[in-house]
Formats: structure tokens, sequence, C-alpha cells
């Protein structure tokens, strides 16, 4: 009898070769994403440091160090990986569980600001399921973090859902809400390809503190005046939360095991996923760990979207 990919791990079937920029720094970085056997989790591989042998820097929430203008892994002042989110959403949202990341430079390359590359490498190889059972964190109960007007929280849910609002003042975004039961499906149909977006003035203010060299209409959606700058214009028009949806799954990823719950958010960004997610595994009373999928998950999950933004736009290639 064939096993079910809800219920055990999986890897990729063979070793991946990625080349982009780092959005940050501007560098020319080279991915190489190995398989790996059953309860490896992800890792990611430091090479190229100076006179010093490679470093392995586990993608576990125990380990990040900073969650400013992305999500870093590792010490800044010695080794570490910055900007991890949307490769961490690809794997999550593709249910991946085992992988070595072998990285050259200190930011993982930004591609086209999405996390659809990485799908599209992932899917040139394809994934093997393995043998062991895959492992849930489930939700026991609910964990809240407020930061002003902003706050997330995890509560139970049979399966795994997002729920994200973001409210601005800028027009051209608003206050736009999306919620979904994460499968591969629904991430691949409305979530892998929302792009990362910032505004003009903000990218003035960090070119000169050295960040943000290598940020272009290739790999973000500009805003300045209240109008998006980008010629091609968006792939939804609720693209702006659709990525912060994209980066909430890539933060929460840090997990080490897929979560069993429901993930509520307003106004947040890469600290309060963070911060919640800490605050639920610091409380040992607030989830176990639970081999295979719980029965109903699986069905739960599969019913797809449950609240999204009104306003859809066809999607640009």
């Amino acid at each position: 009898m064939a096993r079910s990919s809800v219920n055990y791990q999986t890897t990729i079937a063979e070793t991946i070769r990625i080349v982009g920029t780092g959005v940050h720094s501007g560098d020319t970085v080279s991915l190489n994403l190995h398989p790996a056997d059953t309860d490896t989790g992800i890792v990611f591989l430091r090479t190229e440091l100076s006179k010093r042998r490679d470093v392995e820097i586990p993608a576990f929430w125990k380990f990040v160090s900073a969650t400013d203008l992305c999500t870093m892994v590792g010490d800044p002042r010695d080794a570490s990986v910055a900007t991890i989110e949307h490769l961490m959403a690809a794997l999550r949202g593709l249910s991946i569980d085992n992988l070595v990341i072998e990285i050259d430079g200190g930011e993982v390359p930004v591609m086209d600001g999405s996390a659809g590359d990485f799908i599209e490498a992932i899917d040139q190889v394809g994934l093997v399921t393995q043998s062991s059972r895959r492992r849930y964190i489930k939700v026991l109960k609910p964990v809240r973090v407020e930061n002003g007007k902003a706050w997330a929280e995890l509560t139970p849910y049979a399966g795994s859902r997002y729920e994200v609002t973001i409210d601005f003042a800028e027009q051209v975004i608003g206050r736009q809400s999306i919620g979904l039961d994460l499968t591969p499906t629904t991430f691949r149909k409305h979530v892998a390809r929302a792009r990362t977006f910032g505004f003009v003035r903000d990218l003035e203010k960090l070119l000169p503190m050295g960040l943000c060299r290598g940020s272009s209409l290739e790999n973000s959606v500009a805003i300045q005046d209240d109008r998006v700058l980008n010629p091609e214009g968006l792939r939804w028009t609720d693209e702006f939360v659709r990525h912060k949806l994209l980066d909430a799954i890539g933060d929460l990823a840090l997990s080490g095991a897929p979560l069993l719950g429901r993930y509520r958010s307003y106004r947040g960004g890469h600290k309060l996923n963070y911060l919640t997610l800490k605050a639920l595994l610091e409380d040992a009373s607030a989830w176990m760990l639970v081999d295979g999928a719980p029965r109903g998950a699986s069905s739960a999950a599969e019913l797809g979207l449950g609240m999204v933004a009104p306003a859809y736009s066809a999607e640009v290639a």
C-alpha cells in the first residue's frame, strides 16, 4: 500500500542548484538544495566562510537572530543566513520535511520576490516520500501576542489555517484580508507567486545603510505617491496581503514541524510572527507533538479558501 504524503516525511528527489541575488547585499548567491534523511529537518550549511570549516545552522526558531527587515538564523557576527522566509514558505507550502541547504553567502537570493522560482525548481526534480511518519505540532490552547495595534495568535484547529489582515494608510494597499487552509494546492494557487513590496521613501533611507542594494522592479513591488511603479502591475489586486501571508507561512515554518492550528494576525510582520511562535513553543501546556495527521485534518485542509479579500485580477505572466 502506498504511503500517504500527509502522514509520512518527504524530501526532494535529487540536488537542486539555484543562483540569484541577495536583496539586501546585492551579492550573487548560490544555493544547493540536497535531499536529506528522515528527521533531519531543514538545515542551512554555510560555506565559503573565511578560514573556517562549513557551519550548520538549523532552520529553527531558537536560532532566529533578527526579524527587522527579514528573518535571519544564526549569529550575524559569525555565521548566519538572512532573508530565509520565502524559501521556508516554499518548503512548508510543499510539505517538505528534510533538506540540507548549502549556501555560499549570508542571504538567500530574492529571485522574483516570491516563492515561485523555488517552487518551479523543486518541481523539476520532484519529491520522495520517506519511511518515517511526519510529526505535527498540535496547538492545544490560544496563545496571543500584541504590539500596539498589531496582534497575532495561534488557536486550536483541525488543520493548518492562516488568516492575515493588513491595514495601510496608502490607498493603493488599504485594508486587505486573506484566509486559507494550507495545502500544496492552495499554496501554489493563491500564495506562492505573491511578491514582496516596499515604499520608495524607505528604500532611499535604507540604501545609505548598505541595505536593499539588490532591490529592483524585477524582484519587488515598488510603491511611490500611492501608486505601483512596476510596469506590469500587480499579479492580484490583493498581492500585498498574499505576500504577508507567504511571510507568515515561512516564519512559522521555523517551528521545526508542521503546525496543526489556526494562525491569525493583524498588521503583522516577521517580528510578530516569530514572537507568536516563540510564545507557543515556550509554553509546554500550549502544544503537543502528534504522529501523522489527526483524523479530520486532511479533509479540513482540503476545504481551501475560506476568507479572501473580494477583489481579484488576472495574473500577469
